[in-house]
């Protein structure tokens, strides 16, 4: 299983936040990295797999583009959300685009490629609602190349997986399965790969040394 470092990105720096309150991110000047300046964070970080969301432009209030480019050249694979709205947003290869539940505007079966991010705050599936299950089984088929489940409610809580809850996701389709959000302890991440998961997007268990920054920098967790 892939274990991904997560970068949220918001006025130029790389943040921390908790359960989707984005107004009340700040930078994450905390951790392990003296500086939440994004170059010299993932300088020091050093992952092998990086997911990076650009808030601003998913907020329309700002724009990170540059600085993924560029970031994008210094780790193995790279996953970004930037508020993908169309296929014609999509960034060049080899960056993975990821597209929102939260921002589609438009038919799931137009975007060739990349992941799906099925948003969930407080259980549901952003905006329309849905439960997460049901809605992943009604796009398992469209073109996406894998799904992420980000539990939004769960960002920075380290609250921890649910494991039927998970198994019941990773048997609605084959197709590559990342989760996000309340990873607190490799014990997580263990019930994630035995639940049949390909990668887990964490931040603050590692920056809080619950996770070692080893596995990050490894990229695995067998």
């Amino acid at each position: 299983m892939k274990i991904i470092l997560a970068a949220d990105l918001k006025d130029g720096m790389v943040v921390h936040g908790k359960s989707g309150n984005r107004d009340e991110y700040a930078p994450l000047n905390w951790g392990l990295s003296p500086s939440a300046e994004p170059h010299s964070y993932i300088s020091v970080m050093k992952p092998k797999y990086l997911y990076v969301a650009d808030l601003d432009r998913i907020g329309f209030c700002g724009d990170h583009t540059e600085t993924i480019l560029r970031l994008a050249g210094t780790v193995s694979e790279m996953y970004v959300d930037r508020g993908t709205e169309i296929p014609e947003e999509y960034l060049p290869s080899p960056i993975k685009t990821i597209v929102g539940t939260e921002t589609i505007d438009a038919p799931y079966e137009e975007f060739l490629g990349g992941f799906l991010s099925i948003d969930i705050k407080d259980g549901k599936v952003i905006p329309n609602g849905e439960a997460p299950v049901e809605f992943l089984a009604s796009v398992a088929d469209t073109p996406f190349e894998g799904f992420i489940i980000l539990n939004i409610s769960s960002v920075g809580t380290e609250c921890g997986i649910d494991l039927e809850f998970v198994k019941t996701l990773r048997a609605v389709t084959k197709k590559p399965l990342f989760y996000g959000g309340g990873v607190r302890s490799e014990s997580d991440l263990k019930v994630l790969a035995d639940a049949g998961f390909d990668g887990a997007i964490i931040s603050t268990a590692v920056h809080k040394g619950a996770i070692p920054l080893s596995l990050i920098q490894e990229g695995e967790f067998c």
